[in-house]
């Protein structure tokens, strides 16, 4: 049992990329940075950093955040070309508010700034990992089902398509019936289960299906009139196409799946909505880390291993998180750090209580640890050490004043592979933009 706060302090490291390098077995496909809360640029200024350094020191290139992956197309096209303006950017590139963000701006800013003059093969890109998904509601699939049927109409025949984009068009009608805001509460406002909706969800499918009969790349027909593929090492513009297909393929299903779910008036209607939703973001994760290690950003109830638990309403919900996906498809290869705060005193949150794990983390003296370890009030501490090192001491979980800030449950705490601990959040020094949902 631990009687005294230097029993844990070998367990606490200097922040870095170094460090988070020394608690995983080899570097994952997938390194997943968790917030308790959104809204604080003091989190996404610490992203920033360990993303700058995984870029330089471990050969990183991607990184995605919880934003709509539709939306964050439009921030990867300004970082890896420059067209367009950051102002742009921000206010068209982002959703849940993070354009408002100066550290979101800082950090596409240093993407683009990094990116000139590369070869296309060392340039970093950013992508959204989320859908177009609020918590208040969903997008209309227009855009990503539109966007599939034309690339699929590229790639064959007429006579082979399921149907006209002039059908589709018909079909899915007024984008207002697909975002009516009451639909989220009351399943009865949803057109998800229409005979439209049906419809659309049927030829969404043929049109994957569609899909994965073709070549990713396909090349020039050969002499008897038979697409055929490339022999040579597969281009990077043939690989941006397929990709992008891909992703406008699993967001326009995703979409569709996501609106028949909010039209269930079932009692499990939210579970499945919040499932749904931790698929998505599983789905495109796996996808991006196909193409090279990624560092995904994100509520650590979506990317903490294990099942996920919240009141939303009055109503206690748990489902599979994203994390518990990752895991299972990739196992060491999924890395996860918590990230864990002292103080938010301007949301509230005053200095925890030293039965806490955060109040544990708190008392850590930074002269008694090792050289440099905890500079600036964090560190980056060994999650399993650390619960070795408590053995059966039983930590309260934390509860917060501030319904946007969710503290860990210290009994996952050997679940994570590492901590990232901030004495003391300060409040944003700009006009604060929106706090998108609460997870």
């Amino acid at each position: 049992m631990v009687t005294d706060v230097t029993d844990i302090k070998d367990t606490a490291h200097a922040f870095g990329a170094a460090a988070v390098r020394r608690l995983l077995p080899a570097r994952p496909r997938v390194l997943a940075l968790g917030e308790p809360t959104h809204g604080e640029d003091t989190l996404l200024e610490l992203r920033n950093a360990l993303f700058r350094q995984l870029v330089e020191e471990d050969g990183y290139r991607t990184i995605a955040i919880e934003s709509d992956c539709l939306m964050g197309l439009v921030v990867d096209e300004y970082v890896v070309s420059g067209r367009g303006s950051l102002d742009a950017v921000m206010e068209r590139g982002f959703s849940h508010g993070f354009g408002a963000s100066a550290a979101n701006r800082e950090l596409v800013r240093w993407m683009r700034a990094h990116n000139e003059g590369r070869p296309v093969s060392e340039r970093v890109r950013f992508a959204g990992c989320d859908g177009p998904l609020e918590i208040t509601g969903a997008a209309s699939p227009r855009q990503a089902l539109t966007a599939l049927h034309r690339r699929v109409a590229e790639r064959v025949d007429a006579e082979l398509l399921p149907c006209t984009a002039d059908r589709l068009d018909r079909l899915l009608g007024a984008d207002a019936a697909w975002t009516e805001a009451a639909a989220m509460m009351d399943p009865a406002r949803s057109v998800g289960r229409s005979p439209e909706a049906r419809e659309l969800r049927l030829l969404a499918d043929d049109l994957v299906a569609l899909l994965d009969e073709q070549p990713p790349y396909p090349g020039t027909a050969d002499a008897r009139g038979v697409q055929g593929t490339w022999d040579v090492q597969d281009s990077w513009e043939a690989r941006e196409a397929w990709d992008r297909t891909r992703l406008y393929a699993r967001t326009a299903v995703g979409l569709l799946r996501y609106h028949s779910s909010m039209a269930d008036p079932s009692p499990g209607r939210m579970r499945r909505l919040m499932g749904l939703r931790a698929r998505t973001l599983a789905d495109n994760l796996l996808a991006l880390a196909e193409r090279g290690p990624v560092l995904a950003f994100a509520h650590h109830l979506h990317l903490q291993r294990g099942p996920s638990r919240m009141q939303l309403g009055g109503l206690p919900l748990e489902w599979w998180s994203t994390g518990a996906l990752m895991d299972a498809r990739l196992g060491t290869e999924y890395g996860f750090l918590a990230t864990v705060l002292g103080t938010l005193r301007h949301r509230g949150v005053d200095v925890p209580s030293p039965d806490t794990l955060e109040g544990l983390l708190y008392t850590l003296p930074e002269d008694g640890l090792p050289e440099g370890a905890f500079f600036g009030g964090r560190c980056v501490v060994d999650a399993p050490a650390l619960a070795d090192a408590l053995g059966d001491t039983s930590l309260t979980p934390r509860v917060s004043p501030y319904h946007g800030y969710i503290p860990l449950d210290p009994a996952r705490l050997a679940r994570h592979d590492g901590l990232v601990f901030i004495k003391d959040v300060p409040k944003n020094p700009q006009p604060e933009g929106g706090e998108g949902d609460l997870v």
